[in-house]
């Protein structure tokens, strides 16, 4: 089923997919330059791992956006939200971010509250198929 997707959800998505392109090209072409990776020359497994998996979800929550699929939307969503609930934390453990604060209000204002937003919205869609 496709739906009419309103202009709030794209901007979401849109939101949640930049980091999902940008990390990996930052990652691979400049690794040292991304926390957590500390002072590396060149890309490692863990950073190839990284920017494979973060290729993996941006590529499905784009092809989920172009299809207007609801229930896709809401698992690409959903998937992205909970790695972002392991990623900040152990981000925060491993102090990889220099501005813990900035961090925080970044993943609540630009990832956590707007995917519960869109989450909620395509369940009702979801609910109403």
């Amino acid at each position: 089923m496709k739906i009419k997707v309103p202009i709030w959800l794209v901007i979401i998505v849109v939101i949640e997919l930049l980091p999902m392109f940008i990390g990996p090209a930052v990652a691979i072409l400049a690794p040292s330059k991304m926390p957590g990776f500390g002072d590396v020359a060149s890309p490692t497994l863990p950073i190839y791992t990284y920017a494979i998996r973060n290729l993996a979800v941006g590529l499905g929550l784009l092809l989920a956006l172009i299809l207007r699929n609801p229930s896709m939307l809401f698992v690409m969503i959903l998937v992205r939200f909970i790695t972002d609930l392991f990623d900040l934390p152990v981000g925060l453990m491993n102090d990889a971010f220099s501005n813990q604060i900035r961090v925080l209000l970044i993943f609540f204002i630009l990832y956590y509250i707007p995917a519960i937003f869109a989450l909620r919205y395509l369940w009702k869609q979801i609910k109403k198929e």
